[in-house]
């Protein structure tokens, strides 16, 4: 699961400073970690392994170890065990998000220490496939989970060559909850249009100043890049296996930064730091009417604002353009396989039976509450016709499993842009600054001729400053 995570950006920010630290997000964020020469076909020449020789590696009494941050996932590990009784698993939680990717990158370069299969986020396999820690799970069978999966969350573990990363296991397709006593009270009808939601933005605190429409935290990378993923913004171009050239000036970032910019300006949304106690507690007196989040946030929210059961529904995003609605992500993650692992062909199929066995994806959904990858489960009429109380006994399942049909296809490049910005300039190899317009060149020592985005040519004399 990858719900709220850590940001290492400053956890106060005022109104004046948002519009520019949203900018800086969009920029700091997308930095890739283009450290090392390596390409991203590793494992992807590998010849298909045959099936009598998957069966004869599964009876072979095998140790496997399996970092990961999932509560209570000893119950799926023990189906696997059940059915491939001589593979054993060590379950580590080594940490959520960065700390584990930080604990398993030192791990890497010393050469030992490293897990067979780890818990990774959607967001950062590409920071470990262009230094080919991951291996390619297509010798394995993986190809023909293709189908299992929706078809853009199976494009988040694919690589440009085909290659087969990981194996999905739960999604955040962004949506809207609101807090329906808020919005009757004061007349407001639920936007569908960011142009709606401005005004009831207006409206809301103009009718109450101790009421915000929404906050949107400044530090909440994921959460701001989900929006941005919703937009459409295309900023990035690649020149080589591990150049990116990365634009701040793309007409979309620059849109939905004026866009939020001038709301927090005007002061009627809130702009606050979110996970803190501060945040929990506003959300329980009723000070934010919406929270714009992930698929995971219905549960999440149910067992952190329960003053508030019962007044909550679900909606999908505002949209830019109503006629062709659309979704960003906000959280998932997945199960990869460690390159270096000695058993490749048990670890492979774990991290398939984990994610895709039918019984142990369910579980999921129903003992960790994660919102499903797989297309079975987010058509299965249980899931779906679930009425918790706490949103007034709405079916929010079938909500956010229709907001999924509509999340973009996301390329590698823009999935770059969520993985945590200190995570990303520490492991960056090269990043620079030309001075026209601040455009960036990230890379391996990047070499002039190097062209932005508008076709400018950064010279070989241009200054340009390290990152």
């Amino acid at each position: 699961m990858s719900g709220p995570f850590s940001s290492s950006f400053p956890s106060s920010l005022s109104r004046r400073g948002f519009l520019a630290a949203t900018g800086a997000l969009s920029l700091a964020a997308t930095l890739s970690a283009c450290g090392g020469d390596g390409s991203s076909t590793a494992g992807s020449s590998a010849k298909p392994v045959g099936q009598a020789d998957i069966d004869k590696a599964m009876k072979t009494p095998t140790q496997l170890t399996f970092w990961t941050w999932v509560p209570n996932i000893d119950k799926e590990v023990a189906l696997f065990e059940k059915k491939y009784p001589a593979v054993k698993v060590k379950v580590v939680n080594a940490g959520q998000g960065t700390p584990e990717y930080t604990k398993l990158r030192t791990a890497l370069k010393a050469g030992s220490g490293a897990p067979d299969m780890v818990q990774i986020e959607y967001q950062a396999i590409p920071t470990f496939t262009i230094t080919d820690s991951l291996l390619d799970l297509r010798p394995y069978g993986a190809s023909a989970l293709k189908s299992t999966f929706v078809d853009w969350t199976w494009g988040q573990v694919s690589g440009s060559g085909g290659e087969i990363w990981a194996i999905p296991q739960d999604t955040g397709p962004m949506g809207m909850l609101y807090r329906k006593d808020i919005f009757d009270r004061h007349g407001i009808e639920v936007p569908t249009t960011w142009d709606e939601f401005a005004a009831a933005a207006r409206t809301l605190h103009k009718a109450d100043p101790d009421i915000y429409l929404t906050n949107l935290a400044a530090n909440q990378v994921a959460a701001w890049h989900g929006l941005l993923w919703q937009a459409g913004a295309e900023p990035y171009v690649t020149s080589g296996k591990s150049d990116i050239t990365v634009s701040v000036d793309d007409t979309v970032s620059r849109k939905l930064g004026q866009y939020w910019g001038t709301l927090a300006k005007e002061g009627v949304i809130g702009v606050e730091p979110d996970f803190t106690d501060s945040w929990y507690a506003a959300l329980n007196k009723g000070k934010y009417a919406t929270w714009l989040t992930g698929a995971w946030g219905p549960a999440f929210l149910s067992g952190s604002a329960k003053a508030t059961a019962g007044k909550w529904r679900a909606a999908p995003l505002p949209q830019w353009d109503a006629a062709k609605p659309s979704a960003g992500n906000w959280g998932g993650s997945t199960t990869a396989v460690i390159r270096s692992t000695k058993n490749p062909v048990q670890a492979a199929v774990f991290a398939q039976f984990l994610n895709s066995d039918p019984t142990s994806a369910k579980m999921f959904a129903t003992e960790q509450f994660f919102f499903p990858a797989t297309r079975t489960l987010l058509a299965d009429a249980s899931f779906l016709g679930d009425t918790p109380a706490f949103y007034g006994g709405q079916k929010v399942n079938q909500v956010f499993a229709d907001i999924s049909t509509q999340v973009n296809r996301l390329d590698d490049l823009l999935r770059l842009r969520q993985t945590e910005p200190a995570e990303q300039v520490r492991s960056a190899g090269s990043v620079r600054r030309c001075e026209h317009r601040g455009h960036l060149v990230a890379g391996r020592l990047p070499r002039p001729p190097r062209r932005c985005l508008d076709g400018h040519q950064c010279p070989g004399g241009e200054r340009r400053t390290r990152l």
